[in-house]
């Protein structure tokens, strides 16, 4: 009788172990879940801090005038923003409204907004950027101090001494691992940490303040709609 009742407990605790690791798991998996979720609305946020550095790019017309646009921005070569510069343009954003008395004078001040209007999407992106890094710190913090609090040894020489089928019934796995995942264990207990690069996130792109180069642009304008008039102006319609 006590023997039984010995037996009893010890499967009980057994049980209760294996209960809290698999809640303790849960909440690092809706961690993680919900981080890759923050990851995907920063890409958005890059996709669209990209689009009008594509714009940006597109009212240069040439080449040779789309060079000098990254002279000023300096992004890093072939990286994300870079590359941007020689995307085509699809005319997916808002039409940005310019007045001036002249069309040369109103060419010059659509590319400073439309700078302008690049550098705000790239502050809301670094924002955005390091509010997720923050975010994938301290969930790999809980994946470390999780391992840490569970002896992966003990808990899969626990799940193969248990009635996985009992288990079940009790919902101890809540739903989230078949009897055949649960056996499979041994093989994938350990959650790694997440690192950065699986996020799939660019790097932010710093540009100069409107007021550092808006000289530059304007001189760069000039040049756009002396050698291609014809062209600025129907980018004005």
């Amino acid at each position: 009788m006590e023997e039984d009742l010995l037996a009893n407990l010890t499967r009980q605790v057994k049980e209760e172990v294996v209960e809290n690791y698999f809640r303790e798991r849960r909440l690092i998996e809706l961690q993680i879940e919900h981080l890759f979720r923050k990851a995907e609305q920063a890409r958005s946020i890059s996709l669209g801090a990209g689009e009008r550095l594509v714009r940006l790019s597109h009212l240069m017309i040439a080449p040779e005038m789309r060079e000098k646009l990254r002279e000023i921005l300096g992004p890093p070569p072939d990286n994300f923003w870079d590359l941007r510069l020689s995307n085509e343009f699809k005319n997916r954003l808002r039409l940005i409204r310019a007045f001036a008395l002249t069309r040369r004078a109103k060419f010059r001040k659509l590319i400073v907004r439309s700078y302008s209007n690049l550098s705000e999407w790239a502050k809301k992106y670094r924002s955005v950027y390091e509010d997720l890094c923050q975010e994938l710190a301290a969930v790999n913090a809980n994946i470390e101090a999780f391992q840490n609090n569970f002896d992966l040894l003990a808990i899969m020489n626990l799940l193969r001494n248990l009635d996985i089928r009992s288990m079940e019934r009790q919902n101890i796995l809540g739903g989230n691992y078949t009897a055949s995942e649960l056996a499979e264990l041994d093989q994938g207990l350990f959650i790694h940490k997440v690192p950065l690069e699986k996020l799939v996130v660019p790097q932010p792109f710093d540009i100069p303040e409107i007021g550092q180069v808006e000289e530059q642009l304007g001189t760069l304008a000039e040049h756009i709609f002396r050698g291609y008039e014809r062209e600025a102006r129907l980018l004005m319609r």
